[in-house]
């Protein structure tokens, strides 16, 4: 019997192996059929404080009697089985237990000898640790149906001094069918604080235990100033065990939308579709989307995965409070990734939602290619690591340089070592040369096919030192110094790949600090570097870097605000902190000769008992060659805080500081308990575009828990005192 079938049906079947195991123990008579070779007998564990036959053929236990079958426990005061007329009585108060499912409580119980038909009074059954159901009288027909008369039903703490639950359902009448693992509800009620809200002739809600049933989700009322006040009732359709179906229909004065989502589980992968069909009085043409993934393991260690973002305009995803990316991303990959060697190919397609994006003139369609294989050779040692890349950019309009389409071949083959000298000094070396081929379409500008050819070498010094002080800090401190030179022979191709430049900690050591191999540093470099860190034996720690980069020959290729222009690259600087009581800050910045400022970042989160905090600044410097015709301050805030056990408070910001104003704030309180779930939210978004207008979105959702998701622990239960 599997864990989701009904108590009464665990109930049966352990009360006949209980009863007849010592029947056929002390009963020789009764024992004419002996088990087939091979088969395993049931046992059964039986334990009162006094067990005895009656001179009618009764067998009685009586006295804290404790049976035990399985996943199965069953508690009594006294239990009579009656060989002539085939009848159990069981006197409570009982409790019977089914692994952790299911949980029957009664005062007394009359079953028959076949144990499929029978009685139970002053009844009461938790299913899954949640959903009560309290009963004058439960009944068990034909071995499948549970009939509970005069019940009350609730996921609600209830207690003992007569006080109505925050919410029940009164029904005459509660039918639950263990195999379809559906509750049926007849002339039922809802019920708050015990006044009647909702009257339900006939109803259906699926058994708890169910993780999959078909039926409606918890809806959610949703208030724009485009759209009007509008509800979404999501419906779910279980096709099998391994796919399911959500629709959603979404009703306002100003919309018609049906939603729907599709999963589906393979043995070796799975994937995922949702979307919209819309019509509303916003445009006259139909609009949606489709938004879609998914995972596939091939053979030979080899993965599949894909990606689908598309939607009808540049508004869609805004009116509709999705997730407003600017720029879908559409995408195909094959990989397989090993100790030794790593491969990838995929297509990328994209659609741009940007007003000032010309879609015909970016390079919207991406095909590449990149294998990467290394080599310990025993007899020079080191690492010996080869890769080739090839990569495509492909744009539909079909004017000169506008529509300018590149691909590009790319090999290099480099060796590294290192050595440890002397007391901890690590030398590193690498040497290698990389060769670039590109063919050119539909650009004057540069011929046809462009090759490079690009040997590189670096030499790098790293000294890390350690010390513990009196309290028990540890300390590092690891000076760094590094050679590079490189030289590019060949002709330069048009920039499609680095246009935008990150100066950071992971790349000052890097021979190219180009995202992409269309532009690589040519000349000497010298690279400097300190890095520091503190751990202390309380918890807190600290961390930071600083290093600069200097060249024989300024590289035009990089941005004024990149913080590689000129000689000298200006000077980075990294720092983190973090402390036991959960308070985190990291920075990073460049500082120019006269210590200016062209890129900053700062991001802190603070995490308490009742609060939680997080937090981004962000600045960078007018730079037209990344776009920026002006000056970008921005800061973002996100919070929460425990007002009390049960109310949430939580609010987010985002302020462009160039203009003093808003672009996105939002504010959300909601409230739970053991039984009920209630979240209220207000978005606004004041930014406006040709497309997208400044929109207000409230939200309100409310989903009884036990039911609809799972119930609360015990830092929500309601007190009764």
């Amino acid at each position: 019997m599997s864990r989701r079938r009904h108590l009464l049906s665990a109930l049966a079947a352990l009360m006949l192996a209980i009863i007849l195991a010592p029947l056929v123990l002390q009963w020789s008579a009764l024992a004419q059929e002996q088990p087939a070779e091979g088969e395993q007998e049931e046992r059964a564990v039986l334990m009162a404080d006094t067990l005895y036959v009656t001179p009618s053929r009764q067998l009685v236990a009586e006295g804290h009697v404790e049976a035990l079958h399985g996943d199965v426990r069953l508690t009594a005061q006294r239990v009579t089985y009656d060989e002539a007329s085939g009848q159990l009585a069981i006197e409570g108060p009982i409790r019977l237990e089914r692994g952790e499912d299911v949980t029957v409580l009664a005062s007394a119980a009359e079953l028959d000898r076949e144990l499929q038909n029978g009685l139970l009074r002053g009844a009461r059954m938790v299913l899954n640790r949640q959903v009560q159901l309290a009963a004058v009288q439960m009944n068990r027909v034909e071995g499948r149906y549970t009939q509970l008369y005069t019940t009350a039903v609730t996921s609600c703490h209830v207690c003992g001094d007569g006080r109505p639950p925050l919410w029940q359902i009164r029904a005459r009448r509660v039918i639950h069918d263990e195999d379809e693992q559906q509750l049926y509800f007849e002339d039922a009620r809802l019920m708050v604080r015990g006044a009647t809200v909702m009257v339900l002739p006939r109803f259906r809600l699926p058994d708890p235990n169910v993780k999959r049933a078909r039926g409606f989700l918890v809806p959610n009322i949703r208030s724009t100033n485009q759209l009007g006040t509008g509800i979404r009732v999501p419906y779910f359709i279980p096709l099998g065990d391994h796919r399911d179906l959500t629709l959603t229909p979404y009703l306002s004065p100003k919309t018609r939308t049906l939603g729907f989502r599709y999963r589906q589980a393979f043995r070796r992968g799975e994937i995922r579709f949702e979307g919209a069909y819309t019509s509303d009085d916003l445009t006259d043409d139909a609009r949606g989307y489709l938004f879609g993934s998914g995972h596939f393991d091939l053979n030979r260690g080899f993965n599949l995965d894909f990606q689908i973002r598309t939607a009808s305009d540049k508004a869609y995803l805004v009116d509709y409070g999705l997730p407003d990316t600017d720029r879908l991303r559409n995408e195909v990959v094959i990989s397989r990734y090993r100790r030794n060697d790593a491969f990838r190919a995929g297509l990328i397609y994209y659609d741009s939602l940007r007003d000032l994006d010309y879609q015909s003139t970016l390079p919207t369609i991406v095909p590449s290619l990149r294998y990467e294989r290394r080599w310990f050779p025993d007899r020079i040692g080191g690492e010996l690591r080869m890769a080739v890349d090839v990569q495509g950019h492909h744009r539909s309009s079909n004017l000169n340089i506008l529509g300018r389409d590149v691909i590009r071949s790319t090999a290099d083959l480099n060796w590294r070592r290192n050595w440890i000298i002397g007391p901890g000094l690590r030398a590193d070396w690498r040497i290698g040369v990389a060769a670039d081929v590109f063919r050119i379409y539909q650009d004057d500008s540069y011929g046809h096919d462009l090759s490079r050819v690009t040997p590189s070498s670096a030499f790098s010094l790293r000294y890390p030192m350690t010390k513990t002080t009196a309290g028990g800090a540890t300390q590092m401190l690891e000076p760094i110094a590094q050679i590079g030179w490189a030289s590019t022979h060949g002709t330069t191709p048009p920039n499609d790949e680095s246009a935008f430049v990150e100066f950071d900690e992971g790349n000052l050591l890097s021979l190219s600090r180009f995202p992409a191999p269309d532009r690589r540093e040519d000349g000497f470099t010298f690279v400097y570097g300190v890095n520091w860190a503190r751990f202390a034996p309380s918890g807190w720690q600290a961390s930071a870097s600083v290093g600069q980069v200097f060249r024989h020959d300024a590289d035009p290729s990089f941005t004024r605000t990149s913080g590689l222009s000129g000689k000298a690259s200006d000077i980075l600087l990294a720092g983190q902190i973090s402390f036991e009581r959960g308070l985190a800050v990291s920075g990073r910045t460049l500082l120019d000769s006269g210590f200016g400022i062209s890129k900053a970042e700062l991001r802190g989160s603070w995490s308490g008992k009742r609060t939680g905090l997080a937090g981004t600044y962000l600045w960078q410097g007018i730079d037209p060659d990344e776009g920026r015709e002006e000056a970008l301050s921005e800061i973002w805030l996100d919070g929460a805080y425990e007002i009390t056990p049960n109310w949430t408070g939580r609010a987010n910001l985002r302020y462009d500081l160039t203009d003093s104003s808003a672009t996105r704030a939002g504010f959300g309180l909601g409230w739970q308990n053991e039984c009920v779930a209630v979240d209220l939210s207000v978005n606004r978004r004041y930014t406006s575009s040709t497309s997208v207008e400044p929109t207000t979105d409230f939200g309100f959702t409310i989903s009884l828990r036990g039911f609809t998701v799972e119930s609360g622990n015990e830092k929500y239960r309601r007190s009764c005192s």
